[in-house]
């Protein structure tokens, strides 16, 4: 079976934290407002990881 890692939203990002996580199975957001907007529009939730070490 061969698996193809399709980079996520966080691929376009400049950070070097983030970019380690642009081929995570997790479909992860950028910090944007418009994404809040989106989470309150279709009523979910959000699910904040702030940076660790």
């Amino acid at each position: 079976m061969t698996t193809q890692k399709v980079p996520n939203r966080l691929a376009k990002e400049k950070s070097p934290y983030l970019l380690q996580h642009a081929h995570n199975p997790v479909d992860w957001f950028p910090w944007s407002e418009e994404d809040f907007e989106v989470a309150k529009r279709d009523n979910k939730p959000v699910f904040l990881s702030i940076r660790y070490s």
